[in-house]
């Protein structure tokens, strides 16, 4: 199960936290990431692999403040 973190607002710039989990294959892991970036305009800013096989991604995409709160996209 993924999770995903509230969007965060910093400046110009808007972030949103993902965390996999382990039996995550890093090709699904990859096709999800395509996913956000492609319908949603989210593009990578880092990301953690730790030793239990979790990955933690940082996703950053221009704010846009006329979206309406708790939509996921």
């Amino acid at each position: 199960m993924t999770v995903v973190d509230e969007a965060v607002v910093e400046g110009d710039w808007e972030y949103r936290r993902l965390q996999l989990p382990p039996g995550v294959s890093r090709r699904a892991a990859a096709i999800q990431l395509a996913i956000h970036a492609e319908f949603a305009g989210w593009e990578l800013s880092t990301v953690r692999l730790y030793s239990d096989g979790t990955r933690r991604v940082l996703l950053r995409r221009k704010h846009r403040p006329g979206l309406l709160p708790g939509l996921i996209t």
